[in-house]
């Protein structure tokens, strides 16, 4: 059998991804938290440009440190942004919520002509006061998102949906109309549950170090 040489411990290959990740990726942009965050982002694309991709409001993920520590929920478009997000990391019990899905989105949706990510969203009324809210997936997750924010609004918001259609205008969206709600996001097609999982994992873990 052929062997070959490669690192073999999870911890050797973490430490040294990331120790590269800080030699060729400008991080000079970000401070405190966020720094940590731009790195996981790079670090789950396996892009070094995307550092100069992410935007981002003052305060944001230091907004959802906070948030966590209070024991607040998080409400994920999509079941694999769910399962990426690493539950030992969290600083509360927070729950994890997803409603895709949930009984009568898949209905509401076929009978209204919409996507269930966006019907789904809907079911987050309720629970966004406060919440951290991460978007991975669907492009008409953010939108609809964005729509139904009134008075009760999130601490955070991860906007990382991907594609060719409607992901960077829902980001663009985003931007332009998150007024005083923190978010973190980043520009173009770019994006997926990895990314958004990682912007999140980085946070709580943060806050996790915090609590012990």
């Amino acid at each position: 059998m052929e062997t070959f040489e490669y690192i073999h411990g999870a911890d050797e290959i973490s430490q040294e991804s990331f120790r590269r990740i800080e030699i060729e990726a400008d991080l000079s942009a970000f401070n405190g938290l966020m720094r940590h965050v731009a790195a996981r982002i790079v670090h789950a694309s396996a892009m070094v440009e995307t550092a100069s991709m992410i935007l981002y409001s003052n305060g944001a993920a230091d907004a959802g440190r906070d948030a966590l520590l209070r024991g607040s929920p998080i409400l994920v478009d999509a079941q694999m942004v769910k399962r990426g997000i690493t539950k030992s990391f969290l600083p509360a019990n927070n729950s994890v919520e997803c409603f895709l899905d949930a009984p009568g989105v898949e209905g509401d949706a076929a009978a209204r002509g919409e996507t269930r990510s966006s019907v789904a969203v809907e079911r987050w009324e309720n629970k966004l006061d406060g919440a951290i809210c991460v978007i991975g997936n669907a492009p008409t997750a953010l939108f609809r998102l964005l729509e139904i924010i009134n008075d009760k609004k999130p601490a955070l918001i991860i906007g990382f949906p991907v594609g060719f259609v409607g992901a960077a205008e829902s980001k663009e969206a985003l931007v332009k109309h998150a007024g005083d709600i923190p978010f973190i996001t980043i520009k173009g097609r770019l994006g997926g549950s990895a990314m958004a999982a990682a912007v999140l994992n980085a946070i709580a873990k943060n806050a996790k170090g915090a609590k012990i």
